[in-house]
């Protein structure tokens, strides 16, 4: 093998492994869509023990976003839920939501909620299944 084969082996790699698909114009939509809906809200977000009101989880939910997205590692709007909005990446604890008049539930599940809300009350953008 040439000297130079080895370096344009590796370039060509890293090139493969990084050309990973980005969210489609949809999924960002439900993303910000899922990031906005505690905003919104009368909702409380715990994470690590702590409680915080919608416009700091929003902040957080967005930081952690824009990280993933930064990696390649999210493309649609379950794989946000699963790998930035249900669990702290640091501590592994479950994120919880408790909103007025409702039980206290893990973030996975209102955001699984919203998630099937967002779509119920989407334009037709979703082929018929």
């Amino acid at each position: 093998m040439k000297p130079t084969a080895i370096p344009l082996a590796a370039l060509v790699l890293a090139l493969v492994g990084s050309a990973q698909a980005a969210p489609s114009e949809a999924a960002r939509r439900e993303i910000a869509g899922l990031i906005g809906a505690l905003d919104g809200s009368n909702c409380r977000f715990q994470r690590n023990g702590s409680w915080h009101d919608g416009a700091e989880a929003r902040a957080h939910l967005q930081r952690k976003y824009d990280y993933l997205l930064k990696k390649n590692q999210v493309d649609t709007a379950e794989q946000f839920i699963e790998r930035a909005a249900s669990q702290s990446s640091m501590s592994g604890k479950p994120y919880r939501i408790a909103c007025p008049g409702q039980p206290e539930q893990t973030a996975a599940v209102w955001f699984g909620a919203r998630l099937k809300a967002l779509r119920i009350n989407a334009p037709a953008t979703h082929p018929p299944r």
